[in-house]
């Protein structure tokens, strides 16, 4: 969709310190046997980061503790985009079914795969729009998509690869078209009247913007006005009436029960909205009140379910809210927009040192475990390749960081290929590009695809043997995480290079601990490793992303735009 309680008296304890504490740590963060993985750099001159050697005196001793996030590469499907099976020019469910050896062949001894370990659908349910945020029946699947058989044949395929399924669930508003609101607009007397907001029979008035929309949220139907916050078609539910909330929490156990292993829940923040003001507290512990009571019903059929949510909030506080006891992960949006100004600027973001210091906050809010759920971009921006004015250099270190970092990545289809796509909407969400032709078996043909029409090496069959592509870096990139335990399932702790091209951090679980080095320059960079917190030194390289790398003694060079995984 586009931008849009157990445990709150102990949150209104530590809110007021830890609000004030965190600020201060975002800001001073602004501060600052060798297996070779073939590379692709094109070196170009960097202005701001010239050859340079580190002589930084080794940092003190922290406190800071890291906790580990097990984790697996998550893949984001636009359905109809992706693999048609049946030539209507519409991807399906079927498609994906077919293309599962493309995600994950379930060998890991093959290098043809991109070795991703979940899967999110974006929405299936039936539904107008092309896009399907606005469901008009949840317990069925999108006719274009194919049948409800068709997914549990998806996700039995899926789970013999090793690969989980998880689901769009909507449920912060339905469709205009969906009979529960026909009939609630229809008839005042209806079983489903309450179950919307219509502002004349709760005697307030049709006035407030939503934080989900622009413009009113209030909109206009035989003589009442019902609030949806997104745009009119777009009805919200009214998560105050109790056969809501049971609806709500039914429809997500049947979907479990279908076989999915989780839900992407959209719009999660704005199940209760305060519209003639700045969103409350109160409103914020009424919204993850609920999500706590659907995190318990969905355990009554799978505790183990993954559920992550669409949570668009800078407060790093807020965010930590919806981890305790409700979601397993929330989508760092921030991190999403430091590591594409990472790449760009090819300067360290100080990225380590917030992640460190916002999981800490996390610990502290939560009682539950958190897996935090990385990204570089999604279906609601611009895609990277585009932000990235079609640099395969930056391209591939932006690949490098998110899949090197604590966390879930996800990655949005097409991203591995450099797909380009910039707003309206349906720019960034076109045909995933197999092959040279514009026309072909599986080639989905329901938008014109005018991003990427021009370049015929953005697809999966011109990159597939080529050293050099982006699609083999991910390829790579991913095989790298799955292969190192620190990688895949380490917390972070920041390391400081004393470079302002280099980005460092290490990734350490109990049993396991790596340096993490990214040259995000297109120049040679000398740093001086030393001995971390514990007085552990790093003295051998593991994995690189380019031949040349070097370590003499302490002193580590990186050839440009090149990542070293250091023991």
């Amino acid at each position: 969709m586009d931008k849009r309680a157990t445990s709150i008296a102990k949150k209104h304890t530590i809110n007021g310190l830890l609000t004030l504490s965190l600020t201060a740590v975002l800001l001073s963060g602004c501060s600052g046997n060798n297996n070779n993985i073939p590379s692709s750099a094109s070196p170009s001159p960097s202005p701001q980061a010239n050859t340079a050697q580190n002589t930084t005196t080794p940092p003190a001793a922290k406190t800071i503790t890291t906790d580990e996030q097990p984790s697996t590469v998550y893949y984001e499907i636009f359905v109809r985009s992706f693999y048609d099976s049946d030539g209507d020019g519409i991807g399906d469910l079927k498609g994906i079914t077919k293309k599962l050896d493309y995600l994950n062949d379930g060998n890991p001894d093959t290098t043809d795969d991109l070795g991703i370990g979940g899967i999110w659908l974006m929405p299936i349910n039936p539904s107008p729009s092309y896009h399907g945020y606005d469901v008009t029946d949840y317990r069925a699947i999108n006719p274009d998509y194919g049948t409800i058989e068709d997914l549990q044949e998806l996700v039995t395929e899926a789970h013999k690869r090793g690969i989980k399924v998880i689901m769009d669930l909507v449920v912060n508003h339905t469709s205009k078209e969906h009979p529960w609101f026909v009939d609630s607009a229809k008839n005042k007397d209806s079983k489903y009247r309450d179950w919307y907001i219509w502002a004349e029979d709760q005697g307030r008035p049709a006035n407030g913007a939503s934080a989900a929309g622009s413009g009113s949220a209030w909109h206009s139907l035989l003589g009442s006005h019902y609030l949806g916050g997104f745009w009119e078609g777009m009805p919200d539910l009214n998560f105050d009436h109790t056969e809501v909330r049971n609806e709500m929490k039914d429809i997500g156990k049947f979907w479990l029960e279908q076989g999915v292993d989780g839900f992407r829940l959209d719009a999660a923040k704005h199940i209760y909205e305060d519209l003639l003001s700045d969103k409350s507290q109160a409103t914020t512990n009424k919204n993850v009140s609920w999500w706590q009571d659907f995190r318990k019903a969905m355990n009554e059929v799978n505790p183990q379910a993954y559920i992550v949510g669409e949570v668009w909030e800078n407060s790093a506080v807020t965010v930590g809210a919806y981890l305790d006891q409700a979601f397993d992960s929330s989508f760092n949006f921030g991190l999403a927009e430091t590591l594409i100004n990472s790449v760009k600027t090819e300067k360290d973001s100080g990225t380590a040192f917030t992640l460190e210091r916002t999981y800490n906050l996390y610990s502290k809010i939560s009682d539950s475990h958190f897996t935090d759920a990385i990204f570089l971009t999604n279906h609601d921006q611009n895609r990277v390749m585009s932000q990235l004015d079609s640099n395969l250099d930056h391209a591939k270190m932006a690949a490098a960081l998110l899949l090197t970092l604590p966390g879930n990545p996800f990655i949005y289809y097409g991203e591995e290929i450099g797909m380009l796509g910039v707003k309206p909407d349906e720019g960034i969400r076109e045909p995933m590009r197999w092959m040279t032709a514009d026309q072909g078996e599986g080639q989905t043909t329901w938008e014109v695809g005018s991003n990427n029409a021009d370049d015929v090496s953005i697809n999966v069959e011109s990159q597939t043997n080529d050293s050099s592509s982006l699609l083999k870096r991910y390829r790579e990139l991913i095989a790298l995480r799955n292969e190192v335990p620190a990688l895949r399932d380490g917390g972070i702790r920041d390391y400081t290079s004393g470079n302002a091209g280099v980005m460092a951090y290490e990734r350490i679980t109990t049993e396991d601990q790596v340096l993490v080095v990214h040259n995000l320059t297109g120049d040679e960079q000398i740093i001086t490793l030393h001995p971390n917190v514990e007085g552990i030194s790093y003295t051998k390289i593991q994995k690189t992303t380019a031949d040349k790398v070097t370590l003499n003694s302490d002193q580590l060079t990186l050839p440009p735009y090149s990542t070293v995984i250091v023991d």
